[in-house]
C-alpha cells in the first residue's frame, strides 16, 4: 500500500491500539497487537530504529554483567531479567535465522584464580537458559585460545572461558519487525511525528500527527495509546500531563568499528574488567570488528555524538588484550542512549534493564526500560495489560511462532543458490543473511541493471537501495546507508563515497528533481560526519 493510502487509512479509521515510536519496543508491540487481531497503528517520527535500536552491541543475550550483579547482591529482579532474556534469545534466533546467529565469546584469563570464577558464572548462565541454552560454556587452554582468537595478547595468558550468546543486525531486525507487523494488518508509517494528544472527557482518544515529508497534518483516533519512545518517553508523557515527573534516566553507550583483521569471523572477546569496572566486547560484525561499549550518564538528545575522549577510552580498554590500535584504524563510531527506569542516586551502570508499564490518569500507557533482547516479552506484557484494563477483544499471543519476513520460507542453502546465479561469495552471503527468503527479490532487481557495488570494499549492491525504497519504507539516503545496508555504521568514508549514487537511485524511484537529490545527499552527509 502506498504512503498516501496509509495516511488516508490512519486519518479515516479508529484503531484499538496506536503505538507511538518505531524502535524495537514499539515495533514489537505493533506485531504483538496486530497478530492477536487488534486493529493497530504505529507512527515513528524519524525512521524505524533511527535511535537506540540501531545502536546496540548487536548481541542477543541474557546479560552476563546483570547475572554477576544479581549473584553478588541477591537481586531477584536482575536474575529474572537474565532468565527472561535467555528465553527470548532462543525465540529471536529461531524467528530471524537470516539476521541472527549463535556466536562464541572468549573471556581471556591471565590469573589462574579467574578460571573457576568465570567458568562457574558462565555455567550458571547456561543453567538459567534451561532448554533454550546454546553450546555449553567450556574452559580452553592458552594454546586453544590463541588458535581461536590469534590477535589476543599471549603474554601471561592462562587460557579462556568460552561461551555462546546470540548476535544480530539490530536495525534490519527492527525494520523487519515493523514490516511483519504490517503483514499482520497493522498500519505502520515512519516520518510521522506526534504533535499532540487528543482527549475526550479527560480520556485519551487519539493523537495529532504531522507527516514530516509532506507537512500534512492528520488526527488518528484510537482506544489505547501506547508510548514506546525509549529515552524520549517523558516527552510524550508531558504532552499528556505537563506536570508528569521524570520516569527515566539515560546512559550513553558508544561503539567503534575497526577492520575485520582485529577479530576472527566467528568468535568474539568479552573483556571482563575495564579501568572503571565495566565490560567491553570485541566482536566480528558484518565484515568489520565492533568494539564497545561505555555506560555514562547522558542528556537525552536526538542523534547523540561520540567524543574523542570516548573513542580513546574504548581503545584504552582493549590495549592490554589486543595491543595498541591507532585512532586512524577506527572506521566508524556511534553513540546510543539507553532508557533506564530512574531510581534516585543510582549510578546508570547499576540500574537494572527491567521494563515498566505505567498508566496515566487519562489512559496513556508508557512502556519503557528493558533491553533489545526482551522486546517481545515487553510487548506481550503491554498488550496483555491493555486487553485487561481496556476491555479489548484479542486472541492468544502468537509471536513466539511468527518468523520475521525474511525468516518465512528461509533456506539455509540460500547463499549457495545466489552464488550459482553469478554473485560473488561475499555478495551471496550478504544477501542471504540480510534478506533471508526475500533475497531472491533483491537478486531480481540486481539482474535488471543494479548489480554494481555501492563501495568496492563492501558487498552491498545498488539493488538494495531500490529494494529498500520499494519494499522497506526507506525515505532518505541515510535510511538506506545507516539502517537498511548498515554501511554508515561500518565505514564512514565508504558511506560518504556511496552517498551520491544512493541519492541518485532514490531520486529515480521517488521522483526527486536534481535539487532535491542534492539536498537529500547534503543532509545525509551532515549526519554521517557527525557520527550518524
Amino acid at each position: 500500500m502506498e504512503r498516501t493510502q496509509l495516511l488516508e487509512k490512519l486519518a479515516s479509521e479508529t484503531f484499538d491500539v496506536l503505538v507511538i515510536g518505531g524502535g524495537a519496543t514499539g515495533a514489537g508491540v505493533a506485531l504483538e497487537a496486530a497478530s492477536r487481531g487488534l486493529k493497530t497503528a504505529l507512527v515513528e517520527r524519524y525512521d524505524f530504529a533511527e535511535g537506540t535500536s540501531s545502536r546496540s552491541t548487536k548481541l542477543i543475550h541474557g546479560g552476563v554483567r546483570y547475572l554477576e550483579i544479581a549473584v553478588k547482591t541477591f537481586d531477584r529482579v536482575q536474575l529474572n531479567l537474565v532468565r527472561d532474556a535467555l528465553h527470548e534469545r532462543s525465540i529471536m534466533l529461531r524467528n530471524a535465522p537470516h539476521l541472527s546467529r549463535p556466536l562464541w565469546l572468549l573471556t581471556p584469563l591471565y590469573k589462574f584464580w579467574e578460571a573457576p570464577y568465570y567458568y562457574t558464572g558462565l555455567k550458571l548462565y547456561d543453567l538459567l537458559a534451561g532448554n533454550a541454552r546454546l553450546q555449553p560454556a567450556q574452559y580452553i587452554s592458552a594454546k586453544g585460545t590463541l588458535e581461536r582468537f590469534p590477535s589476543v595478547n599471549p603474554k601471561g595468558l592462562k587460557g579462556a572461558v568460552a561461551y555462546q550468546d546470540g548476535q544480530f543486525d539490530d536495525a534490519r531486525f527492527n525494520v523487519e519487525l515493523a514490516l511483519t507487523a504490517a503483514q499482520q494488518g497493522a498500519v505502520v508509517l515512519n516520518n510521522l511525528e506526534v504533535t499532540g494528544l487528543l482527549k475526550r472527557n479527560g480520556r485519551l482518544s487519539g493523537a495529532a500527527v504531522k507527516d514530516r515529508l509532506s507537512g500534512k497534518e492528520i488526527e488518528v483516533s484510537a482506544q489505547v495509546i501506547v508510548n514506546t519512545t525509549g529515552p524520549f518517553s517523558d516527552n510524550i508523557r508531558r504532552m499528556d500531563d505537563p506536570e508528569a515527573p521524570p520516569l527515566l534516566k539515560a546512559s550513553s553507550g558508544i561503539h567503534i568499528v575497526l577492520d575485520k583483521k582485529y577479530s576472527p569471523p566467528n568468535t568474539g572477546l568479552l573483556i571482563p574488567k575495564t579501568e572503571d569496572g565495566r565490560v567491553v566486547f570485541v566482536l566480528p560484525w558484518l565484515g568489520g570488528t565492533l568494539v564497545g561499549t561505555t555506560d555514562d550518564p547522558a542528556p537525552i538528545v536526538d542523534h547523540p555524538r561520540v567524543t574523542e575522549e570516548e573513542i580513546a577510552y574504548v581503545l584504552r580498554q582493549v590495549r592490554p588484550y589486543l595491543g595498541d590500535i591507532p585512532r586512524g584504524a577506527v572506521r566508524a563510531s556511534w553513540s546510543g542512549l539507553r532508557p533506564l527506569v530512574s531510581r534516585p542516586d543510582a549510578d546508570t551502570a547499576k540500574l537494572a534493564r527491567d521494563h515498566l508499564i505505567q498508566q496515566s490518569a487519562s489512559g496513556l500507557l508508557t512502556l519503557t526500560g528493558g533491553k533489545w533482547t526482551t522486546y517481545r516479552k515487553m510487548a506481550l506484557d503491554l498488550v496483555n495489560y491493555a486487553v485487561k484494563k481496556f476491555g479489548l477483544t484479542a486472541g492468544e499471543s502468537r509471536t513466539e511462532q511468527i518468523p520475521l519476513l525474511g525468516g518465512q520460507g528461509f533456506s539455509a542453502d540460500g547463499a549457495k543458490e545466489l552464488e550459482q546465479q553469478g554473485f560473488s561469495l561475499d555478495e551471496a552471503e550478504r544477501l542471504h543473511h540480510a534478506y533471508g527468503a526475500r533475497a531472491a527479490a533483491v537478486a531480481q532487481i540486481a539482474a535488471e541493471g543494479y548489480g554494481n557495488r555501492l563501495a568496492v570494499e563492501w558487498p552491498i549492491l545498488e539493488a538494495e537501495v531500490v529494494y529498500a525504497v520499494r519494499h522497506e519504507m526507506a525515505c532518505t539516503p541515510l535510511d538506506v546507508l545507516a539502517r537498511r545496508t548498515r554501511l554508515a555504521f561500518l565505514d564512514t568514508l565508504a558511506a560518504l563515497g556511496a552517498l551520491p549514487r544512493v541519492a541518485e537511485l532514490m531520486g529515480r524511484e521517488l521522483g526527486w528533481n536534481s535539487e532535491r537529490i542534492a539536498l537529500e545527499a547534503e543532509k545525509a552527509k551532515v549526519q554521517i560526519l557527525s557520527a550518524i
